[in-house]
């Protein structure tokens, strides 16, 4: 019994087509820290014989981002480095958590704290999904919701 926990614990990530639903063109919404509504837009493609994600996005304030996702099949890992127009750069590893998945940082120790970000998708259907950013500062035992997209496809 203490076995299979274990084993359902720590999925493995051996699937290269693990980010595909996010490939698409889509819409973008969410509600900014002062209740008002914010949107966006984010491109998703395929690049390099299909073997690395491309993203774009951008929002209705200029806000633009980029990422590349790719899967290493020798190390059965998933890797994504994102960078925006303000500066901000992060390299993530993939993860698998049940019926969520995403990527994360590794974690960084300051003034005491363990620092963790990570991105989950989750609800994911063929037309739709929603999207976190979280931020944990005890090394990723708890987690605090920063910005939720939800996202529809064009």
């Amino acid at each position: 019994m203490l076995l299979l926990c274990i084993v359902s614990m720590a999925q493995p990530m051996a699937d290269s087509t693990l980010f595909d639903f996010w490939v698409g063109n889509w819409s973008a919404s969410w509600k900014n820290a002062d209740g008002t509504d914010g949107k966006g837009s984010n491109r998703i493609t395929k690049i390099l014989d299909d073997k690395v994600i491309f993203e774009n996005f951008e929002d209705s304030k200029g806000f633009k981002g980029t990422s590349i996702s790719v899967y290493n099949p020798q190390k059965k890992e998933w890797h994504q480095a994102w960078a925006d127009n303000q500066g901000g750069y992060f390299d993530f590893e993939g993860f698998v958590e049940g019926e969520k998945r995403g990527f994360k940082t590794k974690p960084k120790e300051a003034n005491g704290k363990v620092y963790v970000s990570r991105m989950v998708f989750y609800d994911i259907k063929k037309d739709s999904f929603n999207w976190d950013w979280e931020g944990s500062t005890d090394g990723g035992k708890t987690w605090q919701l920063n910005w939720r997209i939800n996202y529809k496809k064009k």
